[in-house]
């Protein structure tokens, strides 16, 4: 059953998910042409980890269009949790590859099922340690946003306060419900943000179009510098999602890459 108030239902957040689901798609499918060092995997191992996300983005919505918005924020945990392994992946693999150590085992290993990843505090831990990361990690941990943010999630999915079990009831009248909403929206930006800022800061090859890969592949000379070049919908989720909210990430990503980011 959906919730029928139009204020609910034509919410900003519904269109925000479906755009950060439009874009998790893209990037799968983007990334799929770089391997992934250190694995023995055939594919990008971050192909299916961002189809994944997709896929807890657009649960996300269509429990919200339910008004459960206590359930919701269970799975924004997962989406939380998610962009923290992708990331901590994606590091250690950079931290510990070498033609001495070809296959990283702990990762590799994760890969084939024959072991778990560390816990969250951990992973979240060595990301926050990390040298690499530094300029990023100096902007997101300024405050403590992502700790509240945390903290909220957690809230939720363990009912630490009753008035969270009453936001997975849709029949009854709440009268700040919106309020909640517009709360949960700015939470699923600020992961969307940290996710983002992460991915491009430490794989900047991401961001790359695809017609320098394309020229090779048709036996043509690539232009010049188009391996620097951004594909579109990279340069779109900037310019209308993350610039706007998050200058000073544009900014950094820009300062340490080569990639023509506009």
């Amino acid at each position: 059953m959906q919730v029928t108030d139009k204020a609910y239902t034509e919410h900003q957040v519904f269109a925000e998910l479906d755009r950060y689901a439009n874009f998790y798609k893209q990037l799968a499918m983007s990334v799929f042409q770089f391997v992934s060092m250190g694995t023995k995997a055939i594919c990008n191992i971050d192909t299916y980890v961002y189809s994944s996300i997709q896929g807890t983005v657009e649960s996300i919505k269509i429990i919200l269009l339910a008004g459960r918005i206590n359930d919701a924020y269970a799975l924004l945990r997962k989406y939380y949790d998610s962009a923290v392994i992708n990331v901590y992946s994606n590091l250690y693999l950079k931290d510990n590859f070498s033609f001495e150590n070809f296959v990283v085992e702990k990762i590799n290993n994760w890969l084939q099922g024959k072991e778990t990843l560390p816990d969250y505090r951990v992973m979240s831990q060595y990301i926050r340690a990390s040298e690499t990361l530094k300029p990023i990690n100096d902007l997101l941990y300024g405050d403590d946003k992502y700790k509240r943010l945390r903290d909220r999630c957690n809230d939720h999915t363990h009912y630490n306060f009753y008035r969270h079990v009453m936001l997975n009831d849709n029949e009854i009248h709440i009268e700040n419900r919106g309020q909640w909403l517009e709360r949960f929206r700015r939470d699923a930006q600020d992961i969307f943000f940290l996710h983002l800022a992460y991915v491009f800061f430490l794989n900047d090859h991401y961001m790359m179009s695809s017609d320098h890969l394309d020229a090779l592949e048709c036996n043509m000379h690539p232009e010049e510098n188009s391996q620097y070049w951004v594909a579109p919908f990279i340069q779109d989720i900037f310019h209308e999602v993350i610039t706007p909210g998050r200058p000073d990430i544009t900014a950094a990503i820009k300062a340490n890459s080569a990639m023509q980011l506009s």
